[in-house]
């Protein structure tokens, strides 16, 4: 059974699925319906993947695993594609992690969600629902771990850090992470570990 993480709560990722190596983390949401009925303008909300070393910093913009580059260099995070509207059951968007291939030199993997163009087409996650990250041991298909974003505290944020994997003390951790930043697009939100 899964766990179902609160803001700022930490698992091990070792203990909780001893010999894991391949895990997916799955990113969805829904776009949230107009009073009468309709749809809001579709956000396009995407999905990345920021490689950190153990100063906390981004040091190559080849280490940014986003829908311009599906693949991290050593073939240890790869991105499934990017999906434009939200729409449909389960994942939207979802991430496959090879903890095993993970370069020693990247200590810390931050899952972000941010909205495209979100600022020049004044949206925020006040729009979005339902919006979750889950992780996956690809092994068996077990859902490991959840955190699902809800509250009123993402108003008029265009980005969000949802979730960190990391190395510590030769075991793999996920913290939930869940902040809001208000970031005009993905670069700017990289430009914050430089």
């Amino acid at each position: 059974m899964a766990i179902n993480l609160e803001k700022g709560q930490r698992i091990s990722l070792t203990k909780e699925a001893p010999g894991l190596t391949k895990l997916m983390c799955g990113l969805g949401w829904d776009v949230v319906k107009k009073a009468g009925g309709g749809i809001s303008a579709n956000c396009d909300l995407d999905a990345s993947v920021i490689c950190l070393d153990d100063k906390g910093k981004v040091n190559d913009i080849a280490n940014v695993v986003y829908f311009a580059n599906l693949s991290h260099r050593s073939g240890a995070i790869t991105h499934l594609g990017d999906n434009l509207t939200g729409e449909g059951e389960g994942d939207d968007e979802q991430v496959i992690v090879d903890l095993d291939k993970v370069p020693v030199e990247i200590a810390r993997l931050i899952f972000t969600v941010n909205i495209y163009e979100g600022v020049a087409r004044k949206q925020d996650f006040g729009m979005v629902k339902n919006a979750f990250v889950r992780l996956v041991n690809i092994s068996n298909n077990k859902e490991l771990a959840r955190y699902n974003l809800s509250g009123l505290e993402y108003m008029g944020m265009t980005g969000m850090i949802m979730a960190e994997i990391y190395r510590h003390n030769n075991e793999w951790k996920m913290a939930a992470i869940g902040n809001g930043v208000r970031a005009n697009g993905l670069q700017e939100l990289v430009k914050s570990y430089a």
